[in-house]
């Protein structure tokens, strides 16, 4: 009992220390990523924080899965090391007694990136891709970044600002120059701000400034000043439709569903789970450590076997979205990597044995 809680605190504060880890190095990554398109105004800056966080939940069923797999995998290593599987063996226990105290700690985590994967990791799909619509249908105005030209989807308008201040995000010191009708319109102005009128119209609301029109090349050019000026740029935007991608439909959604990409989308999820649990029982003999060999290949083996696994469960839901493959076909793959996991647990339970002699272990020719 009281090495079943050593193990399984020790575990745990292994899995808090890899999963921190890696979700840093995931985040920084995608962080620096969102934040250099909201520097060139490909987004707005106040959905930099959203996008990151919607980004991280969609992803962590698959962190979590590898956050297991290291933490036994490192956990197990330590204790060859340490030469505590040794004194383990040595007591008459075998390696698979190990089973059941690292399952304990397992199968929590699992759940929770069944539900995850099954139910919250759909929501923020939805609700990121939502949200992106909507920063998309925005007026790009509201996307600019100060010192920055912006120049709308149709080409026909071209913003700039110098900085955002004063009350309600007010911008200060603004540039618009509007292609119309082969007229050029080009506003300076000291302040603006978006608003929206009686009629749920968007508009943009510039003070004291000076207004030119006129044709490019020629020299009747209307000049005028103004203390407010209001200039109509679109509708206000409606909430944009929930997408149709497989990745944002709920699970509901994708249960009895025909449609090939639905159905692999559905075996995906439910192979989250699974491969949790089984990357955790494979870990086990992939810990094994020589301490005389200084060598820290396993290490290496175990994370090529993780990747293997991996692509493989990818290479499966592929043909089953092409309709090549049933939904059954992603089972192949977890019992053969499980048979290989029960194997190789047999094969280091007799470490003093030869190839040929454990070879007739498992055919059972004694």
């Amino acid at each position: 009992m009281v090495f079943r809680k050593s193990l399984t605190r020790e575990l745990t504060f292994t899995a808090l220390g890899v999963f921190v880890v890696l979700l840093a190095i995931i985040l920084s990554t995608q962080a620096i990523n969102l934040l250099g398109r909201a520097a060139e105004g490909q987004i707005a800056n106040e959905a930099v924080t959203a996008l990151i966080g919607f980004w991280a939940l969609g992803l962590f069923p698959l962190l979590m899965i590898l956050t297991v797999f290291v933490t036994v995998l490192v956990v197990m290593t330590r204790i060859w090391r340490d030469h505590e599987m040794a004194v383990w063996l040595s007591s008459g226990l075998s390696l698979r007694d190990w089973i059941w105290p690292v399952m304990r700690f397992t199968i929590p985590l699992a759940l929770l990136v069944g539900i995850v994967s099954l139910f919250i990791a759909p929501w923020a799909e939805e609700r990121s891709q939502v949200y992106a619509e909507i920063l998309k249908r925005r007026e790009e105005i509201s996307a600019i970044a100060p010192g920055v030209f912006k120049e709308t989807g149709s080409g026909s308008k071209v913003y700039f600002i110098e900085s955002y201040g004063g009350q309600h995000g007010a911008a200060t010191r603004i540039f618009m120059q509007d292609v119309s009708e082969g007229k050029v319109s080009s506003i300076f102005a000291q302040r603006g701000y978006i608003t929206v009128n009686a009629d749920n119209e968007r508009v943009l609301v510039l003070e004291d400034g000076r207004r030119y029109v006129g044709e490019p090349g020629q020299s009747n050019y209307e000049v005028g000043s103004f203390k407010r000026y209001s200039v109509l740029i679109g509708t206000n935007q409606k909430l944009a439709a929930a997408p149709n991608n497989r990745q944002a439909q709920s699970t509901s959604t994708l249960i009895g569903s025909s449609d090939p990409a639905y159905r692999s989308e559905l075996v995906w999820r439910l192979s989250m789970p699974l491969s949790c649990l089984v990357l955790a029982l494979l870990a086990i003999p992939l810990s094994y450590y020589n301490p005389r060999s200084g060598h820290a290949y396993n290490l290496v083996v175990a994370l090529l076997g993780f990747f293997l696994y991996q692509n493989s469960l990818t290479l499966v839901r592929n043909w089953i979205t092409q309709g090549k493959v049933g939904m059954a076909s992603i089972l192949v793959v977890h019992v053969i990597v499980l048979i290989i996991a029960v194997l190789l647990l047999k094969y280091r339970d007799r470490p003093a044995s030869s190839v040929s002699q454990t070879l007739k272990y498992f055919l059972h020719k004694h």
